[in-house]
């Protein structure tokens, strides 16, 4: 059984350990970071997985910024703890966060990240969109979750 709920602050510590041992030890110093600097998550999206014992296996969180302006919500950190990968449960936080954000009336979903992961989500490649320095501009990602059309310009912290 695996059990799919929005983060409670409880969580908080078990959440950032998990995206410690996924990811390297540098990470709060890529520039998505200076972009939720002081913004708080956006709590009705940001999941977590457990099982049936209620072990963690995955988290995802996200965090509104502005792209040209516009709110967008940005995706990220993702993780799935080790021992759990290859199980999709990535892909399931992936697809129900995705769900609620539309469900929420986000209409744009951005992340920086791997294209042939990510595209079998519907993301796609944002030229358009600039994302603050040392980003690689080729790994930024977006997708709209309505028929409008995704924004152009700097990302930015939302404010």
């Amino acid at each position: 059984m695996i059990d799919i709920t929005p983060e409670q602050p409880d969580d908080q510590w078990e959440v950032e350990a998990l995206f410690d041992l996924c990811f390297a030890p540098g990470r709060e110093a890529l520039s998505s970071y200076r972009l939720r600097d002081g913004i708080p998550f956006i709590p009705e999206l940001s999941l977590v997985m457990r099982d049936d014992l209620r072990v963690l296996g995955a988290a995802i969180r996200f965090w509104p910024v502005r792209v040209g302006g516009a709110p967008v919500v940005l995706l990220g950190p993702v993780s799935v703890h080790p021992t759990r990968q290859g199980e999709g449960l990535g892909g399931l936080l992936i697809s129900e966060s995705m769900s609620r954000a539309r469900h929420a009336g986000w209409e744009h979903v951005l992340l920086v990240g791997d294209h042939p992961y990510y595209q079998r989500f519907g993301f796609e490649k944002m030229p358009g969109v600039r994302f603050p320095p040392p980003t690689n501009q080729d790994r930024v990602l977006g997708q709209s979750l309505t028929a409008t059309s995704f924004p152009t310009g700097q990302v930015t912290k939302f404010s």
